[in-house]
């Protein structure tokens, strides 16, 4: 049978080709079925307030930099949606002078935007990696701050950085989750050539590393949204983006979600395919069913609810 065309970009693959059961059924779940969703290898926790949610996103860097040491350099992947965790990670390696040059402790950026063929400088307005220094690790106390070669950012030499993946160990990697059900920049990608009438399989997918990508419709759409204050026309239309093959490289993939950045439906809709392993690459976050180690995080008040009503 035929996958429906995008409500969205005919062009493109994206949730709304999926078989209207799937969506009907993640439209249903609500904060207990949702919660129930949780199997071994995918946990989900539900926060009360703001403040614990950001406050436990950040201790994950923590966790991950407390568990580096020079024999065993160690890290995390973090995310610029969302951005609040950082200036709170700062203040925490502040406070308990943690000394992450001394543990040689690590950190990978996810993604950064590319205009005219090349990743962005970080002089760049809209720049993830003037964001992370400019909220995290310019507000680390110098002596305490990581050694910059071990803060590493997909906009130079991208097998090296690659590379860096096996070179040392990243405990987990944080990302949030895009409207079009992306974490860091993996899209679903175009309807065209061999991909036409159906997808890509999983399997071509999860051989994707880090790589400039084209951004779906959607993508470019939220993101001005959240960062350019609805000007579509200023937000670049590809990206480099840190891959699955990267992503299976980390013990454990931790999913951010506060309700601002994806949709009341779409925080149901990966939480249902990844709980029963309903992987299509046209929900990208959907392959994480095959990860170890999951874990969603939730804002309750950001749940929200799946209805169609005029108010």
């Amino acid at each position: 049978m035929t996958r429906p065309l995008s409500k969205v970009a005919p062009d493109w693959w994206d949730y709304t080709t999926l078989d209207p059961a799937i969506l009907a059924d993640a439209a249903r779940l609500n904060e207990r079925t949702l919660k129930g969703l949780a199997r071994p290898g995918f946990t989900i926790h539900l926060y009360d307030t703001l403040e614990e949610f950001y406050l436990a996103e950040a201790l994950e860097y923590i966790d991950a930099w407390r568990q580096s040491s020079p024999d065993n350099p160690t890290g995390i992947c973090g995310p610029i949606g969302p951005t609040e965790q950082l200036p709170l990670v700062a203040r925490i390696v502040n406070s308990i002078e943690l000394n992450l040059s001394k543990v040689d402790a690590h950190f990978w950026g996810m993604d950064e935007w590319v205009e005219a063929g090349r990743p962005v400088g970080i002089a760049h307005p809209l720049s993830f990696a003037r964001a992370d220094m400019e909220l995290c690790f310019n507000r680390i106390d110098r002596k305490l701050r990581p050694r910059r070669e071990n803060i590493h950012f997909p906009t130079g030499d991208l097998k090296a950085f690659s590379d860096s993946f096996d070179q040392f160990h990243c405990a987990v990697m944080q990302g949030g989750q895009g409207e079009v059900k992306h974490w860091a920049f993996n899209d679903p990608l175009p309807r065209s050539g061999k991909w036409k009438h159906e997808p890509p399989p999983a399997t071509e997918y999860r051989k994707l590393g880090a790589r400039i990508v084209d951004l779906h419709p959607m993508t470019v759409i939220q993101n001005a949204r959240t960062s350019g204050g609805g000007q579509v026309a200023s937000i670049p239309t590809k990206a480099c983006t840190v891959g699955p093959r990267e992503t299976w490289k980390c013990d454990r993939v931790s999913i951010w979600q506060a309700g601002c950045h994806d949709n009341p439906f779409g925080q149901r809709l990966t939480a249902l395919m990844v709980s029963k392993r309903l992987v299509c690459t046209s929900v990208p976050m959907s392959l994480l069913a095959d990860h170890a180690d999951v874990h969603f995080h939730y804002l309750r008040s950001g749940l929200g609810s799946v209805e169609s009503a005029m108010h």
